[in-house]
């Protein structure tokens, strides 16, 4: 670890060198790419400056241990453990910045949710997981906007694909994709008894147009008439939109706005992100067949967690998380859940390192 750390403190100087010299200030692009690189690079070069002040502290605090005084040996002996700890904890600190980074961490995040088994009541628990969603990234203050959305007549959603907007956006929604599923007692329910259903979310990166190229070619587009339910509006025009990607059968279909035109622009940002989302897959596929693009499996026939209302408890099952308060879950109080998911995931992470 300490080889590493020395080739990158010796590449942190060479860029600050270089970020001072005439030529570098004068050239804008050069100057942004090398401070960008270096900005990276702080990251560890921080704890690592620190870590090597810590070390020699102990270095000569050990070196003071035998002193004659009783008083000062004790004092040795207590900084020593503070000093012991601090060094412990910033070795894994810096092993956790050496693992490599998903590159999609960054990225904005298209978020869909769909109701599974379980009919009108999978339905509602779609409509409570979407309002959870809502209200996490309102917290964050990141934006969500939704980009097609197909309700039930008494308040759930089959489906609905939204785009959420925020800094570090898929790095926290990542660990969301899989199956939900919730144990409660249906309000129509009229004896009482407990029924079990499925929703799926799927967690895609927001692509941009310079990630996907998509031939026009690819693409076959469908106009219809758009409906609502329970009598919404009607148009009369063919504004609704499904554009099909010839090349991987990926279908989406927008029929939300009055527009023709901002139903296709929405489907071609869901479009974009599946297609991105499948190269990924089809290039980790190929590094290594065990392993999928999400971390985890992220397959969405997994059931990731279970809500279970008459104890008031929320379980995910990929790392026995339970916690008993489901109220606050639902109203998107999810970081201890997702806190919990990124430290099991990140500690799996270092151990393929080898770190």
């Amino acid at each position: 670890m300490f080889e590493r750390l020395k080739e990158i403190e010796e590449k942190y100087k060479q860029l600050s060198d270089l970020l001072s010299s005439d030529k570098v200030l004068t050239d804008h692009a050069q100057y942004t790419a090398f401070a960008k690189e270096q900005a990276s690079l702080e990251e560890i070069m921080t704890p690592y400056r620190r870590l090597k002040q810590v070390i020699v502290d102990i270095q000569e605090h050990e070196s003071m241990i035998e002193d004659p005084d009783p008083e000062i040996r004790d004092l040795v002996k207590d900084e020593l453990v503070a000093l012991s700890e601090e060094k412990e904890h910033l070795e894994q600190q810096i092993k956790m910045l050496f693992i490599p980074k998903d590159p999609n961490d960054e990225r904005d995040v298209i978020l869909e949710i769909r109701a599974g088994t379980g009919g009108d009541e999978a339905a509602l628990f779609a409509a409570d997981l979407f309002r959870m969603y809502s209200r996490y990234a309102e917290a964050k203050r990141w934006s969500l906007e939704v980009l097609s959305i197909h309700e039930t007549g008494i308040g759930g959603i089959k489906e609905v694909i939204a785009s959420v907007k925020g800094k570090n956006a898929f790095s926290r929604f990542k660990y969301e994709s899989g199956v939900h599923r919730v144990q409660r007692v249906p309000a129509t329910e009229a004896s009482g008894r407990i029924h079990t259903s499925a929703v799926t979310v799927a967690v895609l990166p927001e692509a941009e147009e310079v990630d996907v190229q998509i031939d026009p070619m690819d693409l076959r587009i469908d106009t219809y008439r758009s409906s609502g339910a329970g009598g919404q509006h009607v148009n009369k025009t063919e504004s609704a939109v499904r554009i099909t990607h010839i090349p991987t059968g990926i279908v989406v279909a927008c029929q939300d706005e009055k527009s023709q035109h901002k139903n296709k622009a929405k489907a071609m940002r869901v479009l974009r992100s599946r297609v991105l989302q499948k190269m990924q897959e089809d290039k980790e596929r190929e590094i290594a067949s065990q392993r999928r693009s999400q971390v985890g499996t992220g397959d969405r026939s997994e059931r990731i967690r279970t809500y279970n209302f008459p104890q008031g408890r929320v379980t995910d099952h990929r790392i026995n998380l339970t916690l008993h308060r489901l109220p606050q879950i639902l109203e998107g109080e999810i970081d201890e859940l997702i806190d919990g998911l990124t430290t099991h995931f990140q500690a799996e992470a270092l151990k393929k390192t080898g770190s």
